[in-house]
C-alpha cells in the first residue's frame, strides 16, 4: 500500500484501537475506509462477498475466531455480526480485536446498540490538508484551545484552484481522474446510489429521474437553510407529479442512511448564552463535488462559465472573478465545512452553524467541544476580509463572552494573520487540524 494516503482518521485509530476492543468506521462508499482498516487488521471478512456473507449469515461467530485484529468489511450485509462482536467484547475487553467498516445503515438494525463496547468514528473524503495540496500552518485544534495566537503564513492557493478543488472530489480513488473520467466517475457513483443503493437500502425507486432531480434540488441547496418543502417543489418544475412528502422524507432518509447526506446541525448552546435560534440543519452533500456533478456544473462555470443541464461549458478563463458569487460561495462553504469537520473529529469537537430565526444574524460554523468551548467560523470567498464580514463574529462575542475562544473568517486570500478587532484570517489551505 506505497501509495496510501495517510488520514487524520489514522492518529484517532492510534490513539483509541490499543485501548478499546471494537471500533466501527463509518462512512460513505469509496471513502477509504477498508484501505484505512485494512493497514490494522490481520484477519479481513469481506462480507459484500457472498460466500463470506453466506458463513456470517449461519453463524457470525465463526467469523470472530480468527487472528486479530479482524476487519469486517461492510458488516451492514449481515446484521448479526453487530451483536456478535459485542457479544465477544462482553466476553473478553482485550484491545485491538475487531474493526468494523460499514457504509450503509443496516435495513434491519441490531438488537444493541453497541454503546460502551463498540466505539463509532466517522470517516469523510479528503480534507484540505489531507489532499497534500499546501502545508498547513494553522491548527484549529490551537484556535479551540484559546490561546490567540498570531496565526501566520502564506499560500499560492487562489480562488481557481478551490474551485477545482471542489470539481476534484475528496474521494482517494476519484481524485487522481480528471475531464471526462472524472465526470463518468462521478457519474457513475450518482448512478449506483440511485439504480442499485436505495434499493438495497429496501426503498425502490419507482421514478429514478424524479429521485435524480431532487438529489440535484438538494444540491442546490447546500450550504443553506431551505425548507424541505421548497427543495421539493424546486425538483418538480416541470413535473405533472409532484413527489409526496413522505417520499421526499423517504428519500432524505435513505440518503442519511447511505452517510451521503452530511447535513449541519443548528447549534442548540447548553448554557442560555443566545435565545431563538433556528434548528434548522444546513444542507451539505458528504463531497461537494456530488453538488457539483449534480447540477452539472464544472470549475470554469463556478468561476464564471454557463452550464446548460448537464452540459459543461467553459466561457472564462479560469482565473476571471466569478460572475455567480452565490453558488460558488455555496460550493467553497461546503468545501471548507466537509475539512472543519475532519479537523473538529480530530480535536474532540463537533461542527454546528448558528442562525437567528429572523435571519439578522448569523455564523456559518460553530465548533464546540465537550467542555464547551466555542470556535466560531465565518467562511468567505473573497480574499480580503473587511469590516463587513466580521460583523457578525463580533456579534457573537458580545454574546458569549468568555465561552468564544476564538474567531476565524476562512478566505481564499494569500496571508494568514489576526486582525485588530481579533479576528484571525486564515486561507483554506492553510488550516488544519
Amino acid at each position: 500500500m506505497s501509495d496510501y494516503t495517510q488520514r487524520i482518521v489514522d492518529s484517532e485509530l492510534d490513539e483509541l484501537l490499543p485501548q478499546l476492543a471494537a471500533i466501527a468506521i463509518e462512512g460513505p462508499k469509496a471513502v477509504g475506509k477498508t484501505a484505512t482498516a485494512e493497514r490494522r487488521a490481520r484477519t479481513v471478512h469481506r462480507l459484500d462477498v457472498s460466500e463470506v456473507r453466506s458463513i456470517a449469515a449461519a453463524d457470525p461467530t465463526v467469523l470472530l475466531k480468527d487472528p486479530a485484529p479482524i476487519l469486517l468489511d461492510e458488516w451492514q450485509h449481515v446484521p448479526a455480526i453487530w451483536d456478535a462482536v459485542r457479544d465477544a467484547v462482553d466476553r473478553d475487553p482485550t484491545p485491538d480485536r475487531f474493526i468494523l467498516a460499514g457504509s450503509a445503515t443496516p435495513t434491519t438494525p441490531p438488537s444493541h446498540s453497541g454503546a460502551g463496547r463498540i466505539v463509532r468514528i466517522r470517516m469523510r473524503p479528503l480534507s484540505l490538508a489531507e489532499r497534500g495540496l499546501d502545508r498547513p500552518t494553522v491548527s484549529l485544534s490551537n484556535l479551540l484551545s484559546g490561546a490567540r495566537e498570531t496565526p501566520e503564513g502564506r499560500t499560492s492557493f487562489g480562488l481557481a484552484d478551490y474551485a477545482h478543488e471542489i470539481i476534484a472530489s475528496g474521494f482517494p480513488g476519484i481524485r487522481s481522474l480528471s475531464g471526462w473520467a472524472l465526470r463518468a466517475q462521478l457519474d457513475g457513483y450518482l448512478e449506483r446510489i440511485v439504480d442499485r443503493d436505495f434499493e438495497a437500502q429496501g426503498h425502490a425507486v419507482r421514478r429514478p429521474q424524479t429521485l435524480r432531480r431532487w438529489m440535484a434540488a438538494f444540491a442546490a441547496a447546500t450550504a443553506t437553510t431551505t425548507s424541505l418543502e421548497k427543495i421539493r417543489n424546486a425538483a418538480s418544475v416541470g413535473d405533472e407529479e409532484v413527489p409526496a412528502k413522505t417520499t421526499v422524507i423517504a428519500y432524505r432518509n435513505v440518503l442519511e442512511q447511505l452517510w451521503i447526506l452530511d447535513q449541519v446541525p443548528g447549534w442548540a448552546p447548553t448554557k442560555n448564552h443566545l435565545r431563538r435560534l433556528t434548528q434548522t440543519p444546513k444542507h451539505h452533500l458528504v463531497d461537494p463535488a456530488l453538488a457539483a456533478r449534480l447540477l452539472g456544473v464544472d470549475a470554469g462555470a463556478l468561476l464564471g462559465g454557463i452550464a446548460t443541464g448537464a452540459k459543461l461549458v467553459t466561457v472564462s478563463p479560469a482565473d476571471a472573478p466569478p460572475r455567480d458569487g452565490t453558488l460558488l460561495g455555496q460550493m467553497f462553504e461546503a468545501l471548507v465545512t466537509q475539512s472543519v469537520r475532519v479537523y473538529a473529529q480530530a480535536a474532540e469537537a463537533r461542527v454546528y452553524h448558528c442562525r437567528t430565526y429572523d435571519g439578522r444574524r448569523e455564523i456559518d460554523l460553530i465548533v464546540e467541544t465537550a467542555d464547551q468551548r466555542v470556535l466560531a467560523i465565518e467562511v468567505k470567498t473573497s480574499a480580503d476580509v473587511t469590516d463587513a464580514d466580521v460583523n457578525h463574529l463580533l456579534w457573537f462575542r458580545e454574546q458569549l463572552g468568555t465561552a468564544l475562544t476564538d474567531m476565524v473568517v476562512i478566505t481564499t486570500g494569500k496571508h494568514a494573520y489576526r486582525r485588530q478587532d481579533g479576528v484571525a484570517v486564515v486561507p483554506a489551505s492553510l488550516l488544519g487540524p
